[in-house]
Order: C-alpha cells, then sequence, then structure tokens
C-alpha cells in the first residue's frame, strides 16, 4: 500500500495542504504546535472512522470551520490498483467517497485505507483494560477475514438488545431468543479471535525479541471473557442471568475477552515501565502489520508520532533499521532531523511543518 496524495482542509491547525509522500520514510518535521500530528491524524480518521486524540467534535475541526475534509490517493499490488477515497465530517454527520461513489456507512472506508498507528497513548495497549486490546483484535480480523464483519455486528447488535432487557426487567422468554442469538455470534467471534491470535503468536516473539530483548521471550494468553473450558457461552449466559439482572447488564461473553502479553525475564504480577509498555504495544501493532502483510499481500502504512520522544536511540534504530528493511511505506513525526539519527543510506522524504503549513523540505 502506497499513499501517493494527502488532501488536508481545516483539520485542527491546518486550514488547507497538500503532501505527495515518498514510497518509504516520510518525515514530518516542525515545531510543537505546527500541525505535524494532525497529518497522522487525518490518514488514522481515514483509516479507523475516529482519531486517536478523541472524536471529531471535539477539537479535531479547525475553529470556525463547518467541517473537515481529507482526499487521499493510494496504490496496491505495486500499482496495479489505484484508489481515492474523499471524507467529509462535521462532527455530528459525515458524507464520504470510495472510488468515486458515495459510501453509507465509515466502515467501507476504513476496509479501504489500512494504517497501523503508534502514539504517546499506545502505552495504554499493555497499562490499560482490555477494550484497546479488544479493538486491536478485531481491526485486524476486519482487514483480513472477509466474514467477521458480520459476525461482529450480530454479536454487538444480540448485547445491546439484551443488555436493554436486562435493565428493563424483560420476561424470561424474551432473554431466551436473545441469548440463543448472543451464543451463536459470540461463539463465532471467539472462534475468530482465537485463530488471529494464533497466528500472531510467532510474529509478536519476534518482534518484540528485537524490541525489548532484555526482557525475554514473549508469552501470550487469551481470555475468551467467560469460562469456555467449562461452559458454553448460552450455559454461561444462563448460569449468570438473575446475576446480570441485578447488574444489568451482560457480565460474561466476548465483549469481556482479553489479550494479556507477559515476558519470561519479567515476573507475572510485576507490572512493565512505561517505555517497556509502549515498546511492547509497539511489537504488537507491527505484529498486526506484519500479518495484515502476509495475508494481503502489503503492507499496512506506518504511523509513528513523535517518535524520537517515545523511544531512546538503541530501540528506535532498531525499529527504523526492520521498517527500512521491510519496504513498508512509513510516517514519521519529529521536532528536529538530527534527534532521529538517521542511517545515511536510507533514503527518506522530508516535509516541514509550520502554522499548520506543509512544505517539502
Amino acid at each position: 500500500m502506497r499513499l501517493e496524495q494527502l488532501d488536508i482542509h481545516d483539520v485542527r491547525s491546518i486550514r488547507e495542504t497538500r503532501l505527495e509522500p515518498g514510497p518509504s520514510l516520510n518525515l514530518l518535521l516542525g515545531g510543537n504546535g505546527a500541525g505535524k500530528t494532525s497529518v497522522l491524524e487525518a490518514l488514522h480518521l481515514l483509516a479507523y472512522g475516529r482519531s486517536f486524540r478523541g472524536r471529531v467534535r471535539d477539537g479535531l475541526i479547525r475553529t470556525g470551520a463547518p467541517a473537515l475534509q481529507i482526499f487521499a490517493r493510494w496504490s496496491e499490488q505495486e500499482g496495479v490498483r489505484r484508489h481515492q477515497v474523499g471524507l467529509r465530517h462535521a462532527g455530528s454527520e459525515w458524507q464520504g467517497r470510495l472510488d468515486g461513489g458515495d459510501v453509507a456507512q465509515l466502515s467501507e472506508l476504513c476496509t479501504a485505507l489500512a494504517a497501523v498507528t503508534f502514539e504517546p497513548g499506545s502505552h495504554a495497549l499493555l497499562s490499560g483494560g482490555g477494550e484497546p486490546r479488544r479493538r486491536l483484535l478485531d481491526w485486524g480480523l476486519f482487514h483480513v477475514e472477509p466474514e467477521f464483519l458480520p459476525v461482529w455486528r450480530r454479536h454487538a447488535r444480540a448485547l445491546k438488545q439484551r443488555n436493554a432487557l436486562l435493565k428493563a426487567g424483560g420476561a424470561n422468554a424474551a432473554l431466551d431468543a436473545w441469548d440463543s442469538e448472543l451464543a451463536s455470534a459470540g461463539e463465532a467471534l471467539d472462534r475468530y479471535r482465537r485463530a488471529y491470535v494464533e497466528a500472531l503468536e510467532a510474529k509478536i516473539e519476534r518482534w518484540a525479541s528485537e524490541l525489548i530483548p532484555e526482557l525475554g521471550s514473549a508469552q501470550h494468553t487469551y481470555l475468551a471473557g467467560w469460562r469456555r473450558e467449562e461452559l458454553s457461552l448460552a450455559d454461561a449466559l444462563l448460569v449468570n442471568r438473575e446475576r446480570d439482572r441485578q447488574l444489568g447488564h451482560t457480565s460474561a461473553g466476548p465483549h469481556r475477552a482479553d489479550l494479556l502479553l507477559g515476558f519470561a525475564a519479567r515476573p507475572a504480577r510485576e507490572s512493565l515501565s512505561r517505555g517497556q509498555s509502549k515498546l511492547a504495544a509497539l511489537a504488537l501493532l507491527l505484529a498486526q502489520a506484519e500479518d495484515f502483510r502476509a495475508r494481503r499481500g502489503e503492507w499496512p502504512l506506518i504511523l509513528l508520532d513523535d517518535l524520537a520522544s517515545e523511544l531512546d536511540r538503541g530501540h528506535r534504530q532498531a525499529l527504523l533499521t526492520a521498517l527500512v528493511t521491510s519496504g513498508a511505506q512509513v510516517f514519521i513525526t519529529g521536532t528536529e532531523l538530527d534527534a532521529l539519527e538517521l542511517e545515511p543510506a536510507w533514503l527518506a522524504t522530508m516535509f516541514h511543518v509550520e502554522h499548520g503549513v506543509i512544505r517539502p523540505a
């Protein structure tokens, strides 16, 4: 996947700008508040339907503008296939186009353009609750398993309906119907996630050994969200029904699933430092990007925000060496070129960002 053109209008401090990136490393350099991260946010919005710094209506649209607009053009399969996407987002409503046609759901845009983002909040993948890790698994499946999204939607709908019945004191007959649907979709969702985690295993171990070898081999545990080894999901829902009535929500199922990552040299109950959490999160993200490449034949875009501040020199060099070798298209923000300490042999395309304006450096 090669991004060839990115037009941004009214995203934070950016009034209007165009970026025509190079095929490998792309460096966005400028002072704090210049608009560098906003470029990555624009790409992330196209790929995920949201910013990694909050909702669109919470500051992503430039002050005084009615809506933001983003256009991107990229090629796949070494230029054989070309795509373009446009998005206008006003915070509460949006319009999108993909390859010249209107789209009805943001997921259609997100399916087309794939990006993996590492930013200052990414440490929450390891240090936070299970929701970011569930989203990570589901994002990967969304892109590599065509039948996953309908299953995910079935599960989300059934869970919403069951929770509404629990809160309203619904009759057992009504709960029986939604329990059946939730169990069917939830078991399918769990099978997809379990197979995906198995596919990621070797890749997680390899990236962790590249980035944090001092912690020893990576070890993961996938938790289904209920006692899967003892009960079917249908039985778990029935066993927990009265408790769930008291709680007003469903307490067991794939919506409580989690992926736990540990390391051989780190005792199970000893927390990782913030820096180690960042590196472990990065290993997860890059394992996912590598799996995407293995299944789709190309890398997603790799977005790295404020890399020099997030990683020390040794870990940064290990990461960049691996990415340059991989052939992925990478976007990196930073305040100064010298701080990144790039190797002379690495061909990088540089852009200077100032007051929301981007110019080739």
